[in-house]
């Protein structure tokens, strides 16, 4: 049996106020777009970030926090386009192993039973969707990233092209190094994504849930992965009808932009559905 205990209650308040900042003028006092004054923007954001309830052990993980090139790169592809948004459902299924998403999530449905049924019960989320965006996203959870996720996070925030959509982010992800959600060592994606389905971090405070019962949300556990996916869903509108066309499908759209990846999470979730 899961332990089951919603976060939401105890992060809204940490959510709405790190999400908030965007509007904030302290927060557009400075950006740039390269390295150099990547150690005084963090000096300034520290006080920003204290006035916005960061502790001292987010502070540290800010002040260790370092430049990230390989963020800075993936974003500039990512700026450019990418073919994820012009091929073909076909070609992009091939790409990113379509057939091996759906026979490991048939697999892992199998050996997580219990654990995608009381998720039904509580979300109304089939377990389909939940595996192929958990096979899509981190093959499984076999590779969650290799980045140092505040350090993506800063050099995000701190980088000229959309520090104020990611400088609330940032807040978020300080917030959860002080409650253990994160660590100043933890490894993601790029642009700070973590976890087996690789949330951004204010994501995680609007979003989180500790279905482990162990007094944090922490999405390098599976149950606060899984559980959290389903509570973003369904508050982006998803329901057991979602494929495109049907209302549903407008949870996947919240989940991601790119049409095609959208298409592929609709198809293969039916898929690993159909073997119930």
């Amino acid at each position: 049996m899961i332990a089951f205990k919603t976060t939401l209650k105890t992060l809204a308040a940490g959510a709405a106020l790190a999400l908030s900042l965007i509007a904030s003028p302290s927060l557009a006092a400075s950006c740039g777009n390269g390295p150099g004054g990547f150690d005084q923007w963090k000096a300034e954001f520290a006080q920003t970030a204290q006035a916005n309830g960061v502790g001292s052990r987010g502070l540290q993980a800010l002040a260790n926090a370092r430049y990230n090139n390989k963020t800075i790169s993936i974003d500039r592809a990512a700026q450019k386009g990418g073919s994820a948004f012009t091929m073909s459902l076909d070609t992009f299924l091939k790409k990113r192993g379509g057939n091996a998403i759906v026979s490991g999530g048939k697999q892992r449905l199998r050996q997580n039973q219990a654990m995608f049924n009381d998720i039904q019960r509580r979300y109304g989320i089939t377990p389909g969707p939940l595996l192929a965006i958990w096979g899509m996203e981190t093959g499984f959870g076999r590779f969650m990233g290799s980045e140092n996720v505040v350090s993506s996070a800063a050099t995000i925030a701190y980088d000229c092209r959309r520090t104020d959509f990611f400088k609330p982010h940032l807040i978020a992800a300080l917030q959860l190094v002080d409650r253990g959600g994160l660590s100043a060592n933890s490894k993601g994606a790029g642009h700070g994504e973590y976890g087996h389905t690789q949330f951004l971090a204010g994501n995680i405070m609007r979003y989180g849930v500790d279905a482990d019962g162990n007094g944090r949300v922490d999405l390098s556990s599976l149950p606060d992965a899984m559980y959290s996916t389903a509570n973003f869903l369904r508050s982006h509108g998803m329901t057991p009808n979602y494929q495109p066309g049907q209302a549903g499908f407008q949870g996947i759209q919240g989940w991601n932009a790119a049409p095609v990846y959208q298409q592929a999470i609709a198809k293969l979730g039916a898929e690993i559905d159909a073997s119930r």
